[in-house]
């Protein structure tokens, strides 16, 4: 029979303390309401002694989460624990967390104490917390550095104290998955009473194996993971919760285990973490990065065509992901440029696949990436055509004045007219540079997002902007580079433009021809 995994979410807590700036309630709010939707068993969403803010936090969280478990941290000191069950005794569920460094290094050169204070210390505290709930959780932090005698002892006494989950950190990241299993499996074979209590872990990422240990973890008798969304925290971050839900998943036989997670919701969890935690996802990060299910190797492409199971073992729907993504580089073979082509909705017979696949080669070699709109413009335009820009930047200026105004001026070529508008404001260079552009080239473009590439720390450093514009109901993705970061927007606008311009031909010159055949016919 298959258990159950845990899931215990602590981006509110450890999550939180690696950020530049604390999050404010509305925000914590945010991420707690996120993550039970998630389904996430237990969330640990503050340590209500260390700041009035944080405690405010915890008792506004209490108000609101209905399913999951509420939990908050305390220190192995009487107010510590007191605070964290004031905080929250609104809930009718909640967990106070306890801890206390159970290493020699934790306790000779950070407590100043001996190993037997350490232990009366933690077995007093549990026998205190219990008069406020019986749901205890307790931390040998540092357990991963802990002699496996003292470890052994220590779990046996705090779970004959009243606790009902014993946690055993890997706080630094020091131990490898053999080792860190071999922790496990000695607890479990040396502590009389370990059945009478849940084992938990809380890895830490410093050599990258947080995720591995805590899967090595599980198959020796753990039975809750702790971590965060995205792997934000202390240092290199915690476990990545996502991952090892998935991996779970994936390998839900092998392990014999299952969580109550809702799969569904990861990637948007994942985004709603990223956003307001303000920590950004790298591209080639596991289960939730943008290029997680990409593939840009032809050979790939080619397998995904013909069996997405070729080279994606997780389904990108599963996770509420929208699709995997073809994109065409340079390495991209005819497949992956037909099959661009057909979700487009055009059929091999109308174009020339060795035309545009040569077409493409030289484009994509000179660019990187080359999105649809590209292909369909190689496709049904000649070269001359496509190497064509019909806007041009002539010349702009931005003069600030003392009275606090801003003057944005840009003169622009539209084929072989010149074009000049000038627009005076307080505030957003960004908005009135594109304001002016939208109506230079009369086109309704909506601004989706903007990503700005700026060495140092003043924005007017050269640098790079990317942009992503929808024109009917169509996305397009615009580069620009200059010394000036304003200039380089206005460059990202116009690469725009002109993309938008040559596909314009292409649906003019498809139109006539479509007019012509009816003609004939």
């Amino acid at each position: 029979m298959k258990e159950k995994i845990i899931i215990f979410d602590t981006s509110l807590r450890d999550g939180e303390q690696s950020l530049r700036t604390s999050l404010n309630i509305e925000k914590k709010l945010k991420i707690a309401l996120a993550l039970e939707k998630l389904n996430i068993d237990i969330i640990e969403v503050g340590f209500p002694i260390s700041s009035p803010e944080d405690f405010n936090a915890i008792v506004n969280i209490s108000k609101v989460l209905k399913k999951s478990k509420i939990c908050s941290l305390a220190r192995c000191v009487k107010k510590d624990i007191d605070a964290a069950a004031e905080a929250m005794k609104i809930s009718k569920n909640f967990r106070i967390h306890i801890f206390l460094g159970t290493s020699p290094l934790h306790i000779q050169s950070k407590l100043k104490k001996n190993f037997s204070e350490i232990l009366e210390l933690s077995v007093s505290s549990i026998k205190y917390a219990k008069r406020y709930t019986n749901d205890i959780e307790f931390s040998c932090e540092d357990a991963s550095r802990t002699p496996i005698d003292n470890l052994c002892y220590i779990v046996e006494q705090t779970i004959k104290a009243g606790a009902s989950t014993i946690n055993i950190p890997d706080t630094v990241g020091y131990a490898t998955p053999n080792e860190f299993s071999k922790v496990i499996q000695h607890l479990y074979n040396s502590v009389p009473n370990i059945n009478k209590a849940i084992i938990s872990v809380h890895c830490h990422n410093d050599l990258g194996m947080a995720v591995a240990n805590s899967i090595a973890a599980i198959q020796f008798g753990a039975r809750q993971i702790e971590g965060t969304i995205n792997g934000i925290g202390e240092r290199a971050g915690n476990t990545a919760l996502e991952e090892v839900i998935m991996a779970i998943k994936i390998k839900e036989d092998l392990l014999n285990v299952y969580t109550n997670i809702d799969h569904k919701k990861i990637y948007e969890t994942s985004k709603i973490i990223s956003r307001v935690c303000q920590v950004f996802i790298p591209s080639n990060k596991a289960i939730v990065g943008s290029n997680a299910f990409s593939h840009s190797s032809g050979i790939h492409q080619d397998g995904i065509i013909k069996n997405r199971k070729n080279y994606e073992i997780i389904i990108p729907e599963s996770i509420g992901f929208k699709k995997h993504k073809l994109n065409l580089t340079s390495r991209s073979g005819r497949a992956a440029i037909k099959y661009h082509m057909q979700m487009m909705g055009y059929n091999e017979t109308e174009y020339n696949i060795e035309s545009l696949y040569t077409a493409f080669l030289k484009l994509a070699d000179n660019k990187g990436q080359v999105f649809d709109y590209e292909l369909e413009t190689l496709a049904f335009i000649d070269p001359i055509e496509y190497n064509t820009n019909y806007f041009n930047l002539k010349n702009f200026d931005i003069h600030y004045q003392l009275t606090g105004n801003i003057i944005v001026k840009l003169e622009v070529s539209c084929g072989e007219n010149i074009r000049t508008k000038i627009i005076q404001t307080k505030i957003g260079i960004f908005h009135a540079i594109f304001s002016i552009l939208n109506d230079i080239s009369n086109l309704s473009m909506t601004l989706k997002k903007i990503t700005l590439f700026s060495e140092g720390n003043k924005i007017e450093n050269s640098g790079q902007v990317n942009v992503t514009i929808i024109y009917k109901k169509r996305k397009f993705y615009g580069i620009g580079t200059s010394h000036n970061i304003f200039k380089s927007f206005i460059k990202s606008i116009i690469h725009v433009l002109n993309d938008i311009w040559k596909s314009q031909k292409v649906f003019l010159k498809l139109i006539k021809n479509s007019h012509q055949h009816s003609l004939k016919n």
